[in-house]
């Protein structure tokens, strides 16, 4: 049974950082792409950040040079740094990964003040 349970949201003031992590189980976690997305109240979700199996990154256009996605295969965790964090970044991020179908996380909070 594939999990993944986010941690590390919060509240933060404007200019401010945060890291998430997200431990992944029940899946060959080496070999997976994985994802954070985030939903804002009122929009569709978007991804935030992959870094594929070989650790290549690709990011948002709206988070680049701010934020920074890394893995560890040794414990199973994807972890995404987020700097600089401004209020429009408030949502709800979650973890994300596909192995035939789609598997989510149950998502945290990040709330930035203004």
């Amino acid at each position: 049974q594939v999990q993944l349970v986010e941690s590390g949201g919060g509240l933060v003031q404007a200019g401010g950082s945060l890291r998430l992590s997200c431990a992944a189980s029940g899946i060959i976690f080496r070999f997976n792409a994985m994802d954070w997305y985030r939903q804002a109240p009122g929009k569709q979700r978007e991804l935030v950040a992959r870094i594929t199996s070989t650790g290549s990154t690709d990011y948002a256009n709206s988070v680049k040079g701010r934020f920074s996605i890394s893995r560890d295969n040794a414990t199973n965790t994807v972890h995404l740094q987020m700097n600089t964090l401004k209020p429009e970044d408030t949502a709800v991020y979650y973890c994300h990964t596909a192995i035939l179908s789609d598997f989510w996380g149950q998502g945290t909070q990040v709330t930035v003040s203004s």
